[in-house]
């Protein structure tokens, strides 16, 4: 449901604000001419009355609502002291006051008056018209006044009519708006499907592959020995956990964040810090050398132990990769409400076996500790190795 809009005040830009200027000294010039020339009106009088319509014109742009009542004022005293020097001359309004007041009507109708309030306005200005010409009927004819009923009446319509348009633009113009960001949120969509089917089709595929080779090695090679059988056994049980966090990511990204509110938050059990000894010891069995101290007394959002466990798991991977044979020391612990993650690693030994790596992983670590207001470094030490260090706050709820 669109609300009424509310009345626009300002004073045009550009060409239009001179068009605006030259429009209200147009106004002061000729009504204070026209209230010399044809009605029995003082200079002084005169040019007082044509500021008080020229500052009404002004106001329908600067302040809308307040031009109301000053053109009404000005109306009220311009029949009450304008006498014409002939029967022929318009009265109770001079022609530019007519057409003042008409133009105040356009602009304040058209920058967001309510009907009722124009209505209103139209009628007082009448009931002024009316009780001036039942006072001195010998000032003029009812002409004057039927001329001022018509042209503000249409000048209410005119207003109306352009008001409408804007509102339409306006409207039209949200419309615009909102369509952009549906097709916006729906390429997302289509773009993250089409993420989702590309890590199904091809990494879960292969992680299956893996699963299944290595649970039938030790049946379709029967004289393995026993600690190759365990290893395979161990190849299996870790192919099928990453399988599990495949599909879990899979899942996040065929839904819609949009609809994120209106579901349960949970997709499964998310890792936390009770899960580095069981990480920890997977990259053991692979030969990695990683130790792990926990020493945080304090309780941790999920949240932040979520981020601490990917960025451990990502930090892990970085050193295996590309410092392979090096111990790797991860270290828990809490400062300042904050858990402190630092994951060190020295210098490789033998640095041409180093895998390549394409600096995702550690824009992806800065980004999961931005999210939950906490710093991120990462960078070689003076011993030549490689420290990452995460400080998250405890209650990411309140830090996010």
């Amino acid at each position: 449901m669109t609300s009424e809009p509310r009345v626009q005040a300002g004073w045009p830009a550009g060409r239009g604000g001179i068009a605006a200027g030259v429009a209200t000294g147009a106004l002061l010039v000729l009504t204070t001419a026209d209230l010399g020339q044809h009605y029995e009106v003082p200079l002084g009088g005169a040019f007082a009355l044509a500021t008080l319509r020229a500052l009404a014109l002004a106001l329908a742009w600067l302040r809308p609502t307040m031009a109301m009542p000053v053109s009404l004022l000005g109306a009220a005293l311009t029949a009450a002291v304008c006498v014409p020097v002939s029967p022929d001359e318009a009265w109770p309004w001079p022609v530019t006051s007519v057409f003042g007041q008409a133009a105040v009507l356009v602009i304040v109708g058209a920058r967001g008056a309510s009907r009722i309030a124009l209505a209103v306005w139209w009628a007082a200005t009448q009931v002024v018209g009316v009780v001036a010409m039942a006072l001195a009927p010998e000032r003029g004819t009812w002409a004057g006044l039927l001329t001022m009923a018509v042209l503000s009446a249409v000048a209410v319509g005119v207003a109306d009519l352009l008001r409408s348009r804007a509102e339409t633009r306006r409207r039209l113009a949200e419309q615009e708006t909102i369509s952009e960001a549906e097709r916006g949120q729906r390429a997302r969509l289509q773009e993250r499907a089409r993420i989702a089917r590309e890590l199904h089709d091809v990494v879960a595929h292969h992680l299956s592959v893996v699963v299944v080779r290595a649970d039938s090695a030790p049946h379709r090679l029967r004289e393995l020995p026993a600690d190759v059988r365990e290893e395979f056994a161990g190849i299996a049980d870790d192919a099928r956990s990453s399988l599990m966090e495949m599909r879990r990511v899979l899942r996040l990204l065929r839904e819609d964040p949009a609809t994120e509110g209106d579901r349960p938050t949970e997709l499964g059990p998310q890792p936390g810090l009770a899960e580095l000894e069981e990480l920890v010891a997977t990259t053991r069995r692979a030969g990695a050398d990683v130790r792990l101290e926990v020493a945080l007394t304090a309780e941790a959002d999920p949240a932040a132990e979520l981020t601490a466990y990917r960025v451990a798991q990502e930090a892990i991977s970085n050193a295996v990769r590309h410092a392979p044979g090096v111990k790797v020391e991860v270290a828990v612990h809490g400062a300042a409400d904050a858990l402190v993650l630092t994951v060190a690693n020295g210098p490789s030994p033998t640095a041409d076996r180093a895998a390549p790596g394409s600096g995702h992983g550690l824009v992806g670590m800065r980004e999961r500790v931005g999210l939950l207001d906490g710093t991120f470094q990462a960078g070689p030490t003076s011993e030549g190795g490689y420290l990452v260090e995460a400080s998250i706050p405890l209650n990411a709820k309140e830090a996010g």
